[in-house]
């Protein structure tokens, strides 16, 4: 468990960072915590700003009317797009609203980018709710890639690490027990493969 001294932790994103349609526990910031203390480290159960449907204005306007002004976070994780993508907003405003983003979560980390981490975009195209919906997958799969990467860039502009969950998710395609009731979302199954892959990232950035 947790103690006094436990790092905080600030998780920013949408559905997928509060894991709709799932239970809170297997939520993939709360996972990645527990994998970090089960290796030894101090990691507390994160703040989490986000909500299913945010863009990356939405977040930025939520994080603003939050009244959070901390800026002790030892790891700020985020991981946003989706909805952009979704709403057919333009690659190059998501570049704009992004680079802000990832301003924004280096002032909750001290300043420190190396304390921030950037989780991909998850590839919807590839979920039963696409299929029911008769979307079309490649075309979803191509800009959600157009989408990683600027956030990509981003990261590299910034001093952050980049971590990309989206070919985990494109392997879940088909396998029911990786999706919530909604078709759209994932179980804590599909999350802690998220969290697996950005532990040995954030253990180096704790160390």
């Amino acid at each position: 468990m947790p103690t006094a001294a436990a790092i905080p932790y600030l998780a920013l994103g949408d559905s997928y960072t509060i894991g709709e349609g799932a239970p809170q526990a297997d939520r993939w910031p709360v996972q990645l915590a527990g994998l970090v203390r089960q290796q030894g480290g101090r990691l507390a159960n994160p703040d989490i700003i986000a909500r299913t449907g945010w863009t990356t204005a939405e977040l930025q306007a939520a994080i603003a009317a939050s009244g959070n002004h901390r800026t002790d976070y030892g790891l700020v994780s985020l991981l946003i797009g989706v909805n952009n993508q979704y709403r057919g907003q333009s690659v190059a405003l998501y570049r704009t609203e992004f680079r802000a983003l990832l301003a924004t979560a280096r002032h909750f980390a001290g300043g420190q980018g190396g304390r921030v981490v950037v989780l991909s975009i998850p590839d919807w195209g590839q979920t039963p709710f696409a299929a029911a919906e008769n979307r079309d997958p490649a075309r979803i799969g191509q800009e959600i890639d157009q989408f990683n990467t600027v956030a990509h860039e981003e990261c590299q502009h910034a001093d952050v690490a980049f971590v990309s969950i989206t070919p985990l998710t494109r392997a879940a395609a088909g396998e029911a027990q990786q999706f919530t009731p909604d078709g759209l979302h994932y179980t804590g199954l599909q999350m802690r493969r998220w969290a697996e892959l950005a532990l040995p990232v954030v253990q180096q950035k704790l160390q």
